[in-house]
């Protein structure tokens, strides 16, 4: 009977609680150092923490464009942006109105041809490069740690 009950607990009542996944973009920003491959991390704006320039998906654009145009909005990053993901990682956004969702973010490998002086959000935002080892270290997501190690293998 336990089992049985377990069973359609999982089957009907936990899906029709749980909160739809959302899907965002962010841009994995490369140049070529002096010792090998470098990062460019964003600070974000509420907790400041090291993240990839990312955001929402954008009507009339592809994920990979709309990383490209987070990558301008919050780094003013120029460059190419390669059409196909690298991989994804998944983190609790908070958003308006309370409860944390998840969201599961799509990167996309942006190779940086030049960084602007002035960009968007300047002013509201830390940039930096670093390695692709430091770079994983100052991010918080397992997913996106694996990804970034990757860069530097």
């Amino acid at each position: 009977m336990k089992h049985t009950a377990l069973a359609a607990y999982r089957t009907f009542l936990e899906p029709a609680f749980r909160r739809p996944e959302f899907v965002q973009t962010a841009a994995l920003c490369v140049r070529e150092g002096k010792k090998g491959p470098e990062i460019l991390l964003v600070s974000s704006l509420t907790t400041k923490r090291w993240i990839l320039p990312k955001g929402w998906p954008m009507e009339g654009r592809t994920l990979a464009e709309a990383a490209l145009q987070e990558a301008w909005e919050e780094a003013g990053v120029q460059g190419s942006v390669e059409a196909d993901s690298t991989g994804s990682f998944s983190y609790r956004k908070a958003v308006k109105g309370g409860i944390p969702v998840t969201c599961r973010c799509e990167v996309f490998r942006v190779d940086v041809d030049a960084l602007a002086d002035d960009w968007p959000e300047r002013g509201r935002r830390q940039r930096e490069w670093v390695t692709p080892r430091e770079a994983a270290k100052r991010v918080e997501e397992p997913e996106l740690k694996a990804i970034l190690r990757e860069i530097g293998s």
